[in-house]
């Protein structure tokens, strides 16, 4: 029994070594049908494959250098917000004393209100109506007698706070570019301002050194396309690559500022 197993399988072999041969012989049958490139050809495909990869590497870089100065300028940011609310919680707890709060509050919400009023008036030019009317009442309300100074603190930080956090928002939404237009509008914290007409066809970016609205090309439109469907969660969030409405100024310049 032993000498008929060996048998059988050295047939097996013997069998998947003809017919292994019998296939690679085939194989190179079809392969010498086939007629080869020239060295031309072969040059000019390597050519393009290098031209391919030298413009995705391009891309590449540029979309690199685009996201550092993102991230410089948020960080710069994020150290603005940080020290604003450091402040205000430093003076929050400093007027937990009841022995300052009767002579020092009511000069210091005036002083609050109107740096808040003077960081609408330079800042970018959205939501502006709702935010002029948000100053308008804490004006009204410092000089209400139904309040006491708790409630009267209480809402010009929160007022600040809301401020504060537009520059960690990302906003969308529809209104008036002038008189007669309605327009989209998409703000990304306090880096860029813009806006797209209904139809994409025309759109534009706040360019806060020149105070005025700058025309947008067709790429950077497609973008601002992508970033309300982001705002609105009609889409995956992704990084835009898109211009900023200001120069990134130092931390210690926009606290200067506020």
């Amino acid at each position: 029994m032993r000498m008929i197993r060996s048998r059988g399988f050295y047939s097996a072999v013997i069998w998947l070594l003809l017919s292994s041969g019998a296939q690679a012989e085939a194989t190179s049958r079809d392969a010498s049908r086939q007629a080869p490139l020239s060295q031309a050809e072969q040059q000019a495909k390597i050519d393009a494959a290098d031209d391919e990869t030298h413009k995705l590497l391009t891309e590449l870089r540029r979309l690199e250098g685009n996201t550092r100065r993102l991230t410089a300028y948020n960080d710069e940011l994020e150290q603005v917000v940080t020290h604003q609310a450091g402040i205000l919680e430093q003076r929050s707890e400093a007027l937990e004393s009841a022995k300052v709060i009767d002579e020092s509050l009511p000069p210091l919400l005036r002083t609050l209100v109107q740096r808040l009023d003077g960081w609408i008036a330079r800042d970018m030019p959205f939501l502006r109506q709702e935010r002029s009317a948000r100053v308008a009442n804490l004006e009204q309300m410092l000089v209400d007698p139904d309040l006491d100074d708790a409630e009267r603190l209480d809402r010009v930080l929160s007022a600040w706070r809301t401020e504060l956090n537009y520059g960690r928002e990302m906003g969308a939404w529809r209104g008036m570019l002038d008189e007669q237009r309605e327009v989209d509008f998409l703000r990304l914290g306090r880096a860029g301002l813009y806006y797209l007409t209904p139809d994409g066809r025309e759109g534009g970016v706040w360019d806060s050194s020149q105070d005025k609205w700058q025309p947008l090309s067709d790429d950077a439109r497609q973008e601002v396309r992508n970033g309300l469907r982001i705002a609105r969660d009609q889409r995956a969030p992704e990084l835009l690559n898109l211009p900023v409405s200001h120069p990134v100024k130092s931390a210690s310049d926009q606290g200067a500022d506020t």
